[in-house]
């Protein structure tokens, strides 16, 4: 049994998942300055003599991450193993990024944004344990092979989700990479504002394609 509830939850563990995947992404990509930058960054050099703990961070986020994607777009479809490949990767990020997490404490006094990474994949991962609970599995069973409708939509929002969150990276990093005034991710603002705007674009435009191809079959009829 899916009924509309079913639908809605399963919509909602595919867009954290997906929001969880470009996070770790994120974070990933954003470990760089840590780990093979430190010397350019004052605030980093605490880092300095566990470089080589940031650099297996960042690339094992990085992996994460793209798993994460390639996840989500499973979760869109249904099939077997795909929720157990789902909680692999939550479990994975969980203790990855609580490994991060601590160890920045630790050294430099702050975590951010690397709680942030933390705290989605708790979320995202508690969310779907939750989905496992006795009379919400029946109605969300990744297993089986989604409804064709279910899963565009949950992937069309995923993709302007993950959009958002990519273009607005400069303002939730907070502080963390602000240094004399300068925000580190200005570094990577051509990359972001295009990669979020392309996410968004194939979101909106895959949403849309069905109104708009209609419109067009309408007037063709018309016409002819």
């Amino acid at each position: 049994m899916q009924d509309n509830l079913g639908k809605i939850l399963k919509v909602v563990g595919i867009i954290f998942m997906g929001l969880t995947g470009a996070m770790n992404l994120l974070g990933g990509i954003g470990t760089v300055c840590a780990a093979f930058l430190t010397e350019n960054f004052p605030s980093m050099m605490a880092l300095w003599d566990y470089r080589w703990l940031y650099q297996s961070l960042m690339i094992i986020s990085i992996f994460i991450g793209l798993g994460g994607i390639w996840v989500t777009i499973c979760l869109t479809k249904g099939g077997e193993n795909v929720y157990r490949n789902a909680l692999i990767l939550l479990v994975t990020g969980t203790v990855v990024g609580a490994v991060h997490y601590y160890a920045s404490m630790d050294l430099r006094g702050s975590a951010a944004p690397a709680n942030m990474k933390l705290y989605i994949n708790i979320f995202t991962l508690l969310l779907f344990l939750a989905l496992k609970i006795p009379g919400i599995s029946e109605r969300v069973n990744f297993d089986r092979s989604a409804d064709d409708t279910v899963g565009k939509m949950a992937g069309c929002l995923t993709a302007i989700m993950i959009g958002m969150l990519v273009i607005s990276t400069s303002l939730w990093v907070g502080k963390s990479h602000v240094f004399e005034g300068v925000n580190w991710t200005h570094v990577l603002k051509e990359f972001l504002a295009g990669s979020g705007l392309a996410s968004i674009g194939i979101g909106v435009g895959t949403m849309a394609a069905p109104a708009v191809k209609a419109v067009f079959v309408k007037r063709a009829t018309q016409a002819g």
